[in-house]
């Protein structure tokens, strides 16, 4: 049976910079089901031959290692372009017909790669030009949603709604390109596929883990999104709290998409609301310096670009043990990582320099990106020097395993699972709502007048002083473990806790 990917806003800067290149190399790889259309759905005007070219260019850029001209020329004959209207209904039904064009069934996956606000529009159409119902036994009709999924709850809850009136669950696909990631998806790997780590994560074992997403680059050209949205809405929301329930959650029964997401839910359904009057202690905010200045920020904006939270899993297996939350731009590095700090020895009996006992601690490093890995830390005696020691670490590199370009883009993975119909690295409906109530809840405390102050920073550091002052109160500091030249502050004059 024919397959059709729909993406509308198919003039777009995602669907060029992302989604065709993914498509093409699955292409390359022969990954993709055939026979296979592909359709550019926008506003503006344009030819299929000026569409591909257009697309050709932009892979060709994109992918000049991995580019074959004979692949892409065999892949540019699936695709087509129609202009039309996201909002008029003839434009679907022209839709419609290209579609069907030997009019008999194919298996549809409309991928939203618009602005979040025609979201409901689109589903709308659809669902009344008849493209998206779903007949038993008939061909799939499936459809992704690109982020931000609301605003917050209340918006999400009536956009799961409008989605829910036309389909079923199991129709909708809410991406986050961060669990595309191969490194994102490893740290299930690491989890449930080693019997070592098992037994020692849990709250007996590990002190707290860090999570951090940071970024060099300021807001550039999304100005107008990031006014209204902030860091904690456009990477806590999503990105870190996803990253938090792939660390925390329980060993699925099986590895299937309702399994894994029900242990997700799970986590989310423990996270311990910050209220009102504990959010000076327990959140940071700040604004890096000349934000106000850049086009399309207002002047007086105190929109936040840094966050950092101090959270709590209320289960059993986490009970007291703090994770700290932090995204910004305009940070030192760019660096996600996922610190697994753990517990120091109870008594630390090797002196290593006059009587002055070392504080140190075992952690695990999981790098998300730049450079893709593990470090484990431990001690180990340096030879002939007594009993002198020095952390060391036991390092996993990507690169060094599996070759430089052996990790291919999040979308690669994400368009080639749905288009397989596996939602395992796809959010579900409750899955967002429940990561909105907590958001909501931050941000709440935010505007209550008890929360955090706005502070300035300065470009190019880590941020401001309230995110250092969130893990200093307990004796622990942030860690950079990932970045291209690992590096920790002086050990602190009293014991880390």
């Amino acid at each position: 049976m024919e397959t059709v990917i729909v993406i509308f806003g198919g003039s777009g800067d995602l669907t060029t910079r992302k989604l065709i290149p993914a498509l093409y190399n699955n292409f390359r790889k022969k990954r993709l089901p055939a026979p296979m259309r592909i359709i550019g759905f926008s506003r503006t005007p344009a030819t299929d031959d000026a569409f591909r070219a257009k697309l050709g260019d932009a892979v060709r850029a994109s992918v000049p290692s991995e580019f074959d001209a004979q692949a892409w020329g065999e892949f540019a004959g699936c695709l087509s372009y129609q202009a039309g209207d996201l909002e008029n209904t003839s434009s679907y039904a022209d839709l419609a017909r290209k579609i069907s064009t030997a009019g008999t069934p194919v298996n549809c996956l409309y991928y939203l790669a618009t602005a979040p606000g025609f979201y409901p529009v689109i589903i709308g159409r659809l669902g009344a030009a008849n493209l998206i119902a779903e007949e038993k036994g008939g061909p799939y009709k499936r459809i992704i949603v690109e982020k931000p999924f609301g605003r917050d709850l209340a918006t999400a809850r009536a956009l799961n709604d409008e989605l829910h009136r036309i389909l079923h669950e199991d129709q909708i696909f809410r991406i986050d390109h961060y669990l595309g990631k191969e490194t994102v998806q490893n740290v299930l790997m690491l989890r449930f596929g080693n019997a070592i780590f098992e037994p020692l994560w849990n709250r007996n074992q590990i002190d707290h883990v860090q999570i951090t997403v940071a970024e060099t680059v300021g807001v550039e050209r999304r100005a107008g999104y990031y006014e209204t949205a902030g860091v904690l809405r456009d990477m806590f929301q999503n990105h870190l709290l996803q990253l938090l329930t792939l660390v925390a959650m329980e060993p699925p029964a099986v590895v299937d998409a309702d399994s894994l997401r029900n242990e997700k839910v799970k986590v989310l359904t423990a996270l311990r609301e910050i209220p009102s009057e504990y959010s000076l202690r327990y959140s940071s905010r700040g604004q890096y310096r000349g934000y106000t200045a850049e086009e399309g920020v207002d002047p007086r904006s105190v929109t936040e670009t840094y966050a950092a939270l101090q959270v709590y899993i209320d289960n059993w297996r986490w009970q007291g043990v703090p994770f700290y939350l932090r995204s910004g731009k305009k940070l030192s590095e760019k660096s996600s990582e996922i610190i697994i700090q753990f517990r120091r020895p109870p008594t630390q009996i090797f002196d290593v320099q006059a009587g002055v006992t070392e504080l140190f601690t075992n952690h695990l490093s999981i790098c998300i990106q730049p450079d893709e890995g593990m470090h484990l830390r431990f001690m180990a005696k340096v030879p002939d020097q007594g009993m002198h020691t020095r952390p060391v670490d036991m390092e996993f590199h990507y690169r060094d395993s599996f070759g430089s370009g052996a990790i291919p883009e999040a979308y690669e993975r994400l368009l080639l699972d749905a288009l397989q119909g596996d939602a395992s690295l796809f959010a579900r409906g409750d899955e967002i709502e429940l990561a909105w109530r907590f958001i909501d809840g931050v941000r709440r405390g935010w505007e209550s007048g008890d929360g955090p102050p706005l502070e300035t920073y300065a470009p190019g550091t880590w941020g401001p002083e309230g995110g250092d002052s969130l893990l200093a109160h307990e004796g622990r500091w942030w860690r950079h473990d990932c970045s291209p030249h690992p590096h920790s502050p002086p050990l602190p004059a009293g014991p880390e806790r």
